[in-house]
């Protein structure tokens, strides 16, 4: 017993003390910077003239013509061409999570472009849900997409638009879709009130569908072979109506959302999976969101949220007896399941927002025999931001275009392809298969992408093939631009 007391003293020495062993600088405001710029690279329909990612051009611009109905612009969720609404709309909430949270320690630049990032993706789902008791929930055949190695300008697979209309269930992209709506309305309420208005009111019409129609939209068997194994819902929608409804009571302080999440919370299973947090499982998010309410509001009867919260931070903690988060040899958090670092950059997140409660209602967290304060949590997500930008032991940063070593052949169709600036010539479908192939970098760098990264080991090897590690998504960096705004105005946390 006292080995093993001794050997998670050591791990939190080791988490706690990142300056001291590898006393590194790092610029968090350039990592910053670049974390909002990846998001132009993702970008699909038609391109502002301030497009800074100069070598992506207009794509996607007939995205809808299937459906008569305008479906353009919005992201493509890592490096194929496929706009997934699911992930899409789970990273929008988590950007304007970020400005909510973070907005005032961002420079005024970069606060403007993280709403800019937003708005390219509210537009888009604003269209998703324009019409009534429908849903819009993906724009292209992932089958036929991933089967070609092509830039999006010149896809020619089929953008198949995929349709969820009542009462048929999607509680689940609805819910999130709801959820990213009423914080983005959060988000632009002081620069964009009737922008705010409309991204409200939507949020409460799209909520009502969701409740209304409740499962899960990877059921309909009509849509399923289309959104499955990709973004299939495998965790279940009763979080996305929970994660929906916090969301509203946020925005609105309403109490009919309150109500919604207090009463609805056993049926709709609250308790269940608290320690996971993505695009899939919205549990912890949904707990340390409503802790907010009663750490700084004293609204005790969601207690139980704060106590599911209370619970998965004190996971984190090496040195705690409950303590069940695996870290790797480098220090980096690990957990099993997809990209890595998505779990890295969401919990690291949760980490900061959480400690700033505490720290506001002047509270510490009890993790049986010890007390953790605010800047342990906050140490504990620094050693991961800095593992990320390169304090690991292969000494890479996994941001592509931060410091001078980064990965150089990642897994992204347009970044590995030529320009369609430099090679207007239209590339086909199998065509790409020799870039895919190539031992050469990618051509075009994708700034401020954050690849899947290593695993429980450390281990990165810098290929296109391992898609797993090699392959950035917009969810990974969604919430690394609030951890990185924090630290940009916090860079010295003693």
């Amino acid at each position: 017993m006292k080995n093993n007391i001794s050997s998670k003293f050591m791990l939190l020495l080791l988490l706690l003390s990142v300056e001291i062993i590898h006393g590194s600088y790092h610029d968090y405001t350039d990592a910053l910077t670049k974390s909002i710029l990846f998001f132009e690279g993702q970008r699909s329909g038609y391109l502002p003239q301030d497009q800074r990612m100069n070598w992506r051009g207009h794509s996607g611009l007939g995205d809808g013509w299937m459906v008569n109905t305008d479906l353009t612009g919005g992201y493509y969720d890592a490096g194929d061409n496929v706009k997934f609404n699911f992930p899409m709309a789970f990273t929008t909430t988590l950007l304007a999570w970020s400005v909510i949270e973070f907005g005032q320690y961002m420079p005024p630049s970069e606060l403007r472009n993280a709403l800019v990032a937003i708005r390219w993706s509210t537009d888009y789902l604003l269209k998703t849900v324009s019409q009534p008791n429908r849903i819009f929930v993906q724009v292209g055949d992932p089958v036929l997409d991933h089967n070609c190695w092509e830039r999006p300008e010149d896809m020619d697979t089929a953008r198949t638009v995929y349709t969820v209309d009542a009462p048929n269930p999607a509680s689940d992209v609805a819910g999130e879709t709801a959820a990213a709506f009423a914080a983005a309305s959060i988000a632009f309420r002081s620069s964009d009130p009737g922008y705010s208005d409309t991204l409200l009111r939507t949020s409460t019409r799209v909520f009502d569908f969701a409740d209304r129609n409740r499962g899960a939209y990877s059921d309909n068997l009509n849509i399923r072979d289309g959104v499955c194994p990709y973004y299939c819902d495998f965790d279940g929608y009763q979080d996305e109506l929970l994660w929906g409804a916090a969301w509203l009571r946020r925005a609105t302080q309403s109490d009919i959302y309150m109500n919604y999440i207090q009463e609805n919370r056993q049926t709709l299973g609250a308790d269940d999976n608290i320690n996971e947090f993505g695009w899939d499982n919205k549990h912890a998010g949904l707990n340390v969101l409503v802790s907010k309410e009663v750490l700084e509001g004293s609204v005790y009867s969601l207690q139980s949220y704060k106590a599911s919260a209370d619970s998965f931070m004190c996971t984190l903690i090496p040195e705690s007896s409950s303590s069940h988060i695996e870290y790797s040899p480098g220090g980096l958090i690990y957990k099993p399941g997809g990209s890595n670092l998505q779990h890295a950059t969401t919990i690291t997140f949760l980490l900061l927002i959480y400690a700033n409660y505490l720290e506001k209602s002047s509270q510490i967290l009890n993790c049986g025999t010890i007390s953790v304060n605010p800047t342990m949590l906050r140490k504990i997500g620094k050693r991961q931001v800095d593992y990320i930008l390169g304090d690991n032991p292969k000494g890479m940063s996994y941001m592509v275009g931060y410091s001078n070593y980064y990965p150089s052949k990642i897994h992204h169709r347009g970044s590995s392809l030529p320009s369609i600036k430099d090679h207007p010539q239209f590339i086909a479908c199998r065509e790409g298969s020799i870039y895919f192939n190539s031992s050469h970098p990618n051509p075009n760098v994708l700034v401020g992408a954050i690849v899947g990264g290593p695993g429980e080991d450390d281990v990165y090897d810098d290929s296109r093939d391992d898609f797993r590690k090699s392959e950035p998504t917009t969810y990974i960096n969604a919430p690394f631009v609030g951890a990185l705004a924090y630290f940009a105005a916090n860079p010295n946390i003693s």
